[in-house]
């Protein structure tokens, strides 16, 4: 065999590699933890400096409550809720208005998204106005409202409206932007109309986008509304809220609050499964430990 030729079997192929050459994926010990054991250790960690600093008197009970009090409130609230008593009749209230707002905000915000994300004039014209106005303290048009509107639902229902419909502009307007722009080509070379690129090219690619701003607005709204009760009155928990502060009953202020939370996590759960539903190309993985 000449110096030239050269087979397979004179080769020497390693069998055995460093282990150096294979990649493993490490996972911090924070993100094997589950979510839940998380976040029962930042509550009991929360809960217990709460209970410390009541117990030894750091703190006056008519600023923070201790933590047995606190409890023994939001049982009743619920209990109270759970009887139909006024309660019941003030939280539906508060619920009506923060449905009805959100509602409005999104048939508001999703128009002047496109208006602003589709024409030269929305973006040229019209975006600068809402920025400006959403760069204002929109609380202070709470006293307007009601004397626009009077002190019934309805100047609740458009604070709420007014206080979230901003973050749904920007989703929509931002959204549209999304769209890739070889996508834009191509519907463009098959001759495709502005609707047809707009119902079937950007719609799709902006819904996370879309779904970012409700989620956000899904949360201020009821703020919105229940500053609204605070500031304008009415019969909802906003009300009892300023009632039970007249009082100084922080126990009772703190529970109501736990309450208006838990309807906001019911809102922005909401959004989320319809995000999960729609969005389903983009939903979140879950960092998972490899198996040894």
């Amino acid at each position: 065999m000449s110096n030239a030729e050269v087979t397979l079997s004179d080769v020497s192929v390693p069998t055995e590699y460093p282990d150096h050459t294979v990649w493993e994926e490490k996972v911090s010990w924070s993100a094997r933890v589950p979510r839940w054991f998380s976040m029962a250790v930042i509550m009991a960690v929360f809960l217990g400096c709460w209970h410390f600093v009541t117990s030894l008197g750091l703190v006056s009970p008519l600023i923070l409550p201790s933590v047995p009090d606190t409890f023994a409130d939001i049982l009743f609230v619920g209990k109270s809720l759970l009887s139909g008593t006024y309660m019941l009749s003030a939280f539906w209230v508060t619920t009506q208005e923060v449905l009805v707002g959100f509602v409005i905000a999104v048939t508001v915000g999703v128009t002047l998204g496109v208006l602003v994300g589709e024409t030269t004039i929305g973006e040229r014209a019209v975006m600068p106005y809402i920025v400006a106005i959403d760069t204002m303290p929109k609380i202070a048009f709470a006293p307007l409202f009601v004397s626009w509107l009077g002190f019934g639902i309805a100047s609740k229902v458009a604070l709420a409206a007014f206080i979230s419909v901003f973050p749904i502009v920007v989703g929509t307007a931002a959204g549209l932007h999304a769209a890739d722009a070889n996508g834009r080509m191509m519907f463009q070379s098959i001759g495709a109309s502005r609707m047809q690129t707009l119902l079937m090219l950007k719609v799709p690619s902006g819904l996370p986008q879309f779904f970012t701003g409700l989620k956000i607005a899904s949360i201020s709204v009821v703020g919105g509304a229940v500053a609204g009760e605070l500031l304008g009155g009415g019969q909802g928990f906003g009300e009892l809220i300023r009632a039970a502060a007249a009082q100084l009953s922080t126990a009772r202020v703190f529970s109501l609050i736990i309450y208006l939370s838990l309807l906001g996590v019911a809102m922005f759960g909401f959004v989320s499964w319809m995000q999960h539903k729609f969005v389903f190309w983009q939903r979140s993985s879950t960092i998972r430990p490899p198996v040894s």
